[in-house]
């Protein structure tokens, strides 16, 4: 099996208010250590980052950012 890629979408800037990633969703830290991580823990971070960047948007849309 083929390892994850990387879920970056090269929009690289952290949202003040949740600290998440504004291209892909992931935390600064799920970031710097995704290199190390094994492909479980990216898959299982993979399935987080949809519903995150949801959340971020009714957020911003909403002033709550």
């Amino acid at each position: 099996m083929a390892s994850i890629e990387t879920p970056c979408r090269k929009i690289c800037a952290l949202e003040p208010g949740s600290k998440l990633c504004r291209g892909c969703g992931r935390t600064i830290e799920e970031i710097s250590s995704w290199g190390t991580m094994s492909d479980s823990e990216r898959r299982r971070i993979m399935a987080l980052l949809p519903d995150r960047i949801a959340a971020a948007d009714r957020a911003t849309r909403s002033g709550a950012s």
